[in-house]
């Protein structure tokens, strides 16, 4: 016997519910955005005089911000912050998306670098009120992505290395939490190693104003191989972990004079031997991994060792030192949790310091997103944490908004599972008046 009295084809829909919200989460994201002051900061830092769509710039971005933190990718997912009282969460008053693209195309060159600054700044007064890592080691890992596109009139986009058409930005991140330091969006046809120096010089600077006081250690893959790098690296006290390619003369005839006995077995892979060793290499720390399959059938097929090798200025065994460097590949998921998750994948815009803006902005929505989810935690949110679940968990949770003897009051469901959105212990989140 079927328990559904009326088949669903006599639901009746309507959407006249002024009150309905359809992501109740940012309210703590919005409670964050207002302890950190951003749109007083945005306000007084992003200065765009006599430009369409310059004036109040804090709401646009933040409106930019918070479009990224629902799950909007493009400029017209901001219309879900408008419908219902969605806008009644947020601490800002919610712009159109023809205002939004309007005012991202008035930025120039000199704008974006205001808005890279807004980053530092947030960074540095969220470290402040305790997510830095204070005197401890702070570990930071360069890199760079490629930001496909599709369309010849994106302006700065090529054909890069990867053969692919798009951008391509150099990102630092944190590798205890994941979050992104310092970002630029760079053309697609931009060799790695571009602007590489200058951007260590502002990251360092930014970090240190952000109270970093500890040892400051980065992490580089091959790509960013050069010596002025190195130099300033020494010039600044950071130290590091250099990726080299095992292909050039020098550096291929210094793992040739490594004696064998000189190498240690160390625990990689089921199927396969490695072994590291370490030398000097013009007066540098040169440690080496070799490699080789051993238990599959392709191992007749590469039966050789395969090297890969890194300059360092750390102390301590060689074995640790490249268990060490081998953990810069968690890069790679706050490289993919910043599209995925926090709006990257998709550059907006045909106007290239339109895109750099925008880099910017996916930059502050997904520290806003890691930061909240350390709300009610002892230590600092883990580098595995997805946006995608953090969105899931916290922010895509609908409600009603409603006025409770003068005090709004967001009525949310009961999952009765103990965790958010549970009838079962406090609410996660602080409502605050408009």
């Amino acid at each position: 016997m079927s328990r559904v009295s009326h088949g669903l084809d006599r639901v009746g829909v309507s959407f006249d519910d002024p009150n309905l919200v359809a992501n109740a989460g940012p309210i703590p994201v919005g409670t964050l955005v207002l302890r950190l002051e951003l749109e007083t900061l945005i306000n007084a830092t992003v200065r765009l005089v006599g430009k369409v769509g310059g004036a109040l710039p804090g709401r646009k971005v933040l409106t930019l911000v918070h479009s990224i933190v629902a799950g909007g990718s493009h400029i017209d997912h901001a219309d879900v912050l408008r419908s219902g009282n969605t806008a009644g969460v947020l601490p800002h008053r919610v712009m159109a998306p023809s205002a939004l693209g309007s005012f991202l195309r008035a930025f120039t060159f000199g704008h974006v670098r205001q808005l890279e600054a807004v980053v530092g700044a947030t960074l540095e007064r969220a470290w402040r009120q305790g997510a830095g890592p204070g005197a401890r080691r702070l570990v930071i890992d360069l890199d760079s992505t490629v930001c496909e596109v599709v369309g010849k009139p994106k302006e700065g986009a090529a054909f890069g290395y990867t053969k692919v058409l798009g951008y391509h930005p150099i990102l630092a991140t944190r590798a205890e939490t994941g979050e992104v330091l310092h970002a630029r969006m760079r053309k697609g046809s931009a060799d790695t190693q571009r602007g590489t120096r200058r951007f260590v010089e502002e990251l360092v600077a930014r970090v240190r104003r952000a109270a970093a006081t500890g040892e400051i250690v980065m992490r580089f893959d091959s790509g960013f191989w050069s010596k002025d790098t190195l130099a300033v690296l020494s010039r600044l006290d950071v130290r590091y972990t250099m990726a080299v390619r095992t292909n050039t003369k020098g550096i291929s005839g210094a793992i040739a004079a490594i004696a064998e006995d000189a190498w240690v077995d160390i625990d990689y892979t089921a199927d396969g031997k490695a072994q590291v060793a370490e030398c000097d290499y013009q007066c540098r720390r040169l440690i080496v991994r070799r490699t080789r399959l051993t238990d599959t059938h392709q191992a007749k097929l590469w039966p050789d060792w395969r090297h890969f090798a890194f300059l360092t200025d750390l102390t301590g065994d060689a074995v640790e030192v490249d268990a060490f460097h081998r953990e810069h590949a968690v890069v790679e998921l706050a490289v993919r949790d910043l599209k995925e998750g926090a709006g990257l994948e998709h550059v907006p815009s045909g106007k290239f310091f339109a895109n750099g803006a925008s880099l910017c902005r996916a930059v502050l929505a997904h520290n806003l997103i890691r930061w909240t989810a350390t709300i009610g935690q002892d230590g600092p949110v883990s580098k595995l944490t997805v946006a995608r679940t953090v969105r899931r968990q916290l922010i895509d949770m609908p409600g009603r908004l409603v006025n409770r003897a003068g005090t709004p009051t967001l009525r949310g469901r009961s999952t009765g599972r103990g965790g958010i959105g549970s009838s079962a212990g406090s609410s996660p989140c602080v409502l605050f008046s408009r």
